[in-house]
């Protein structure tokens, strides 16, 4: 049972992982990371300044040592000196009073060296320490400006990525399914090709039909009536019909256009001849 709860719990923190991996920000996810690595750089410059700093008092533990080293050489020599003054001068007690402090100085010397020497171990390798803490500061300081430049090409490339995909987007509108409450660009056009094809074809269903047809019937007769009237209104004026009117063109034509030239004769009253009487009422 323990088991199977395992396996379930870190089912679901693998499928939360990876849902919010999937709808996280990068540029929110790029901030974190860059903020993450300045927060690392703190911690090692902090650690860096504890190691320099450790150098630093061994350093001046040292110095100190090696002073008071120095000072207790000078006080044995002097005790020497005055325990050597004493004997010379038949004072054998304070000679053997500056003998006893000139060992006692002695042995404290001989401390002292062993500290000196232990001291410039240390120092030694806290020196290294931090030659070493100062390296990897200068490292990870360069490593770090280089994240911070990439991180605004990053953000350029986003940028850049954001605006390529609203353009894919808004191209793949115009010719694949947004939605069902959202046609796109190629079913607008289709259904008004449609509609404007059924027009023209309800059009020319409408050409061949009776009523097309009771046009032109009507249409032929007002031609032939205004024809007739025609024909009525040349007989009127005593001018030939239209079929003699065109031949007589003809040979007008081919006799010359002298008599083309002249000017025709002014038209009768209703019912009466004209002046020329070249032509007589029907």
């Amino acid at each position: 049972m323990f088991k199977a709860l395992k396996r379930w719990w870190k089912y679901l923190a693998a499928k939360v992982s990876g849902s919010l991996e999937e709808r996280a920000d990068p540029k929110v996810q790029l901030e974190q990371a860059i903020t993450e690595a300045q927060e690392q750089h703190r911690k090692l410059r902090e650690q860096a300044a504890n190691v320099i700093a450790n150098q630093k008092q061994l350093e001046m533990h040292l110095s100190r040592t090696m002073a008071e080293l120095e000072k207790a050489n000078g006080n044995a020599r002097q005790a020497l000196m005055m325990s050597s003054s004493a004997a010379g001068s038949g004072d054998a007690v304070k000679a053997r009073e500056y003998d006893a402090a000139a060992e006692s100085i002695t042995t404290r010397m001989i401390e002292l060296e062993k500290s000196v020497e232990d001291q410039k171990t240390m120092v030694l390798q806290a020196t290294q320490a931090a030659d070493q803490a100062k390296a990897a500061v200068q490292q990870n300081s360069v490593a770090l400006q280089k994240k911070l430049a990439e991180r605004q090409k990053l953000l350029s490339q986003l940028d850049q990525a954001k605006m390529q995909e609203q353009l894919n987007t808004a191209m793949s509108s115009l010719s694949e399914s947004v939605g069902q409450d959202v046609p796109t660009f190629d079913e607008v056009r289709d259904k008004i090709e449609a509609r404007y094809a059924k027009a023209k074809g309800v059009a020319e269903l409408g050409d061949s039909a009776v009523e097309g047809r009771m046009i032109e019937i009507e249409q032929a007769s007002m031609h032939a009536e205004a024809q007739g009237r025609l024909d009525e209104i040349r007989q009127q004026l005593g001018l030939p019909a239209a079929d003699s009117a065109a031949g007589a063109l003809g040979t007008g034509t081919a006799e010359g256009t002298a008599s083309s030239s002249e000017a025709p004769a002014e038209p009768a009253p209703q019912g009466q001849p004209t002046q020329q009487g070249d032509a007589h009422p029907a």
